[in-house]
């Protein structure tokens, strides 16, 4: 499958005349809990040559390849990744932290994620993990019956809100090292969700069971007390400073058109 998507981002470059420069994988695999079904989430972010970015005209800034078999593949200009960035945009940041790397060039996340501490608040990222969690309870967990993947798409963000509290630092994507620093090493409310992470992955994604009672209660409570804690943070300041991010997106699109070696980072790809 690696093989398989460095060749369709390869393609992506020929046919739009972009360079790629970081590509990950996204959602449920880069969670490491997926199921036998799940698709492979490519995520990628490029650049375009130069000149686009001074024209007046308007240049669409995703391109979006049409689901295939299960290969999803999406990618964002670095100028609107790095936008995002700046206001703390929890997509972006999980495509930075993302364990499976298909290929980076230029050092390009690793100079994103240095400029964390500036732009990444934490209030920010708190709001988006419970708003995302109390959305997925409150949809798909309050009846008697529900999917199992959705307990993990509301489980999972609880247990960030709980990482950022504590370290104050984005967290890890992978859901077993967020259980481990967010929960006792067994107990009911462990032993549930571990035996429910063995079922969705020997399982198909659209699986349902009942309602499991330790987990619904876990989740209530701790939807409602960081809920409660984001309320009573202070607002921060808007506005931050650009310029760094500036001299990152000009610094990285120089490198891309004027000092890549054709067909390199390919090549690369596919050795590691």
């Amino acid at each position: 499958m690696r093989e398989r998507i460095v060749a369709e981002l390869a393609s992506i470059e020929r046919v739009e005349h972009v360079r790629i420069l970081y590509a990950v994988e996204s959602g449920s695999r880069a969670w490491r809990f997926p199921s036998q079904d799940s698709d492979y989430d490519v995520r990628f972010l490029y650049l375009r040559p130069m000149q686009t970015y001074l024209s007046i005209a308007p240049t669409r800034d995703v391109i979006e390849q049409p689901i295939a078999d299960d290969l999803d593949v999406t990618g964002w200009d670095v100028q609107k990744a790095l936008g995002l960035f700046q206001k703390s945009n929890p997509s972006i940041l999980e495509w930075l932290h993302s364990p499976i790397v298909y290929l980076e060039q230029f050092r390009t996340a690793t100079r994103i994620r240095d400029l964390e501490p500036i732009y990444v608040k934490l209030r920010s990222s708190m709001f988006h993990y419970i708003n995302l969690a109390k959305g997925q309870f409150n949809r798909y967990l309050r009846g008697d019956m529900a999917p199992v993947k959705k307990c993990f798409y509301a489980l999972r963000p609880v247990l960030a809100c709980g990482w950022l509290l504590e370290h104050g630092t984005f967290p890890p994507l992978d859901f077993s090292a967020l259980m481990g620093s967010q929960l006792p090493e067994s107990g009911e409310l462990v032993n549930a969700i571990q035996a429910l992470l063995q079922r969705k992955r020997a399982g198909d994604e659209r699986d349902s069971e009942a309602r499991i009672p330790v987990i619904h209660a876990f989740l209530e409570e701790a939807i409602a007390a960081y809920e409660a804690r984001v309320e009573a943070m202070v607002k921060e300041p808007k506005g931050a400073d650009q310029s760094m991010l500036d001299d990152l997106f000009r610094a990285l699109l120089k490198e891309a058109w004027e000092l890549r070696i054709p067909g390199f980072s390919f090549i690369f790809a596919l050795l590691i």
